[in-house]
């Protein structure tokens, strides 16, 4: 049985399907788990932590309608998706809800970012820094992944030129559609840019242009610590970005990763300081041989869904494994 001194806390959303396949991983091994929705703050969720003069670390507890746990018993934690915090705070005023909110997030969110006896799968702070795609497409170039030629830009002429220089040219947005005034989720795309297509409303806003590649395929590599599950996936309208289309008719085939960009992926992760991400490419296939793919980096979510990769029991496993080393037996 495991050390019950000793508990890994899970922060994120009550109907998060994808955490509770890690829960029931960690419920296997008997491990101690915890699980917070920040948002939750007031009844649902209490705490107080306590930093006094000749101490070096946060004490205190935290406590909800079913776990009271010391914030020094805590040896890992897994952070997911929590609610935001300004979701809990919807009922009162504009000016009253944005400053508990963030009042919230520094001081609850503070102290859950600052454990000294935690691993963390993954750091809140190195998920933001590893979240920009600027910063995901410099990370691999420096690590030798293959990226495609990109240009990101607010000026016409520049646009026009990459075009005309990189052609056919795809448009990406970084960070996707806002969410409609109904609720519904929405979405942009990857769509493909003629240079005829460019006009005055490039110079509005922030734009990623990235040189079209021959893909025959995509490629999902799943990493956590040291252990790595790739899917090869394929649609069968051969659709320029695979997420668009129906997910019940992606075909997955496990796919070998080849050495070096496997010993790119782990350092492009320790570059971020994270120790879990979903990896993007693109394959382009050299003369009907899978084995001879060329793989081009696309992007790294340092927080991504991968609870319906066919690997999602094994994927599971592997984070229970990461968050119970060396502390838990």
């Amino acid at each position: 049985m495991g050390n019950s001194s000793n508990a890994v806390l899970v922060v994120t959303s009550p109907e998060d399907v994808t955490a509770n396949l890690v829960i029931e991983a960690l419920n296997e091994r008997r491990a101690h788990v915890v699980r917070v929705d920040p948002a939750s703050i007031g009844a649902g969720l209490t705490f107080g932590a306590r930093l006094c003069d000749g101490q070096t670390r946060w004490t205190g507890r935290l406590q909800t309608p079913s776990r009271d746990i010391a914030l020094d018993e805590i040896g890992a934690v897994y952070y997911r998706r929590p609610t935001p915090y300004i979701t809990r705070f919807a009922h009162l005023p504009q000016q009253a809800r944005d400053f508990a909110a963030t009042e919230a997030r520094h001081g609850l969110g503070g102290i859950l970012n600052s454990l000294p006896n935690a691993t963390y799968v993954n750091h809140p702070i190195s998920v933001r820094r590893a979240d920009d795609k600027p910063a995901q497409l410099q990370m691999a170039a420096q690590h030798r992944l293959p990226i495609p030629a990109t240009l990101i830009t607010n000026d016409l002429e520049r646009a026009r030129k990459f075009a005309a220089d990189h052609g056919p040219v795809i448009y990406k947005s970084f960070r996707g559609a806002p969410r409609p005034l109904d609720g519904n989720t929405a979405a942009i795309w990857t769509q493909r840019i003629k240079e005829e297509d460019l006009d005055e409303s490039v110079t509005i806003t922030a734009h990623m242009f990235q040189q079209e590649l021959n893909k025959t395929a995509d490629a999902r590599v799943t990493v956590v610590g040291r252990s790595a599950f790739a899917s090869r996936i394929t649609t069968p309208d051969r659709a320029l970005d695979w997420r668009s289309g129906n997910w019940d008719e992606l075909i997955h085939e496990p796919i070998a990763v080849p050495d070096t960009v496997m010993k790119g992926l782990h350092a492009y992760l320790d570059g971020f300081g994270l120790a879990f991400g979903c990896f993007d490419f693109a394959l382009e296939t050299h003369l009907g041989d899978h084995a001879t793919d060329g793989w081009t980096f696309i992007e790294c979510n340092p927080n991504g869904q991968w609870g319906w990769l066919p690997d999602s029991e094994a994927i599971a496993r592997a984070f229970a494994d990461v968050l119970t080393q060396g502390w838990w037996r």
